[in-house]
């Protein structure tokens, strides 16, 4: 079995999330040999197939997409640079619009006239100027976005909910393969034939959020999924930007609100291009320790729970999600302490890791 495809086999695994994935790959070294550890505690742990997942890498080939590993010298910098970077993404089209130079434009899907409107000159005159323009390939704004981005015969990346394979929103299926055909990318956690759904879209917004130097808001209601791409923008030290509109508009009252509690005011590119930074150098998130597949270390024995570290840890979790950082201060751990902790409460299955380096009881 190729390391590649041990890859897939252990992003595809169930309950292996992307800061357990990361973490199997530091301790074990490859993910052969995390799968090789993991198997021998069926209880726990069980791989994905991989007759499965060659399957998954044949369909994926055979329509030109690509994968791509996290800790691979192709995995996107921007991305790799997040705590809850995904294991492995599927692209399909030109790899050059995954430049470090890149905003994202997203909104409303109900979006008015108007709002479309500076979506796609906002667009249009962002990759006049070889900016790559990213968002969701949703109605409304989004796709607006993409089109102003075409327009200027630019780049633009579409993060998707789905599958490579299926186009959604339906009417939206001659834009999503023109962004494929004409420079652009597309761009997905999914595997093919994944039909997207609601619980999709969180995912699909951390792309976006995570391959952009900044967000720009465009029209968004109050408790909106475009806001929760704005607070993952934050959470990951990226810039927003939010375009004004009327107190009368429901739709602008998420955009304004942004706006009140400090994001960047947006009427046009120079608006974007003043707050805009330079790419962050790319950093690794971990340095594997290679290990002989052949001799793989198993995991650990469960922390002995009365009266230790790991008892008090597990005192103040719930399925409530909580941040580490406020987990290390109510318990007065070191921080290395309490990952050690955590990642073996992980390997048990007994806590799940989410975005925004938050964790919960599984």
């Amino acid at each position: 079995m190729s390391e590649t495809l041990a890859r897939l086999r252990l992003a595809r695994s169930e309950g292996v999330g992307p800061t357990y994935y990361r973490r199997l790959l530091e301790r074990f070294g490859s993910a052969r040999a995390a799968i090789a550890a993991l198997s021998r505690h069926p209880e726990r742990f069980r791989a994905a197939s991989e007759a499965d997942c060659a399957r998954e890498m044949a369909a994926t080939a055979e329509m030109g997409g690509r994968f791509l590993f996290l800790g691979e010298p192709d995995y996107p910098p921007l991305m790799a640079l997040l705590p809850d970077a995904p294991p492995v993404l599927l692209t399909l089209g030109d790899h050059a619009a995954l430049a470090p130079r890149a905003v994202a434009i997203v909104g409303a899907r109900n979006a008015s006239a108007a709002g479309r409107r500076v979506a796609e000159d906002l667009a249009d005159e962002l990759a006049g100027m070889g900016i790559v323009v990213i968002s969701g390939m949703a109605r409304g704004i989004d796709a607006a976005a993409h089109q102003g981005a075409l327009n200027a015969k630019g780049r633009t990346i579409a993060a998707i909910a789905g599958g490579l394979d299926i186009a959604y929103p339906p009417e939206n299926a001659m834009l999503q393969a023109r962004i494929a055909d004409q420079g652009g990318l597309l761009i997905t956690e999914a595997p093919l034939g994944t039909a997207p759904q609601a619980r999709h879209f969180p995912r699909r917004n951390r792309i976006i959020a995570g391959l952009a130097l900044g967000v720009v808001v465009v029209e968004a209601m109050e408790k909106s999924g475009t806001l929760i791409t704005a607070r993952l923008a934050l959470d990951y030290g990226r810039e927003l930007y939010a375009v004004p509109g009327s107190p009368a508009d429901p739709r602008a009252r998420g955009s304004n609100d942004l706006i009140r509690q400090g994001a960047h005011l947006c009427e046009n590119a120079a608006d974007v291009l003043e707050f805009l930074p330079q790419a962050p150098a790319a950093a690794p998130l971990f340095r594997p320790r290679p290990k002989p597949a052949e001799h793989p270390e198993p995991p650990p024995e469960a922390p002995e729970e009365a009266g230790s570290d790991a008892a008090q840890v597990l005192e103040l979790l719930s399925t409530t999600p909580i941040s580490v950082d406020e987990l290390a201060r109510r318990c007065q751990l070191s921080a290395p302490s309490l990952r050690a902790i955590l990642f073996d409460f992980e390997l048990e299955g007994r806590v799940q890791t989410l975005p925004g380096d938050r964790v919960a009881l599984s």
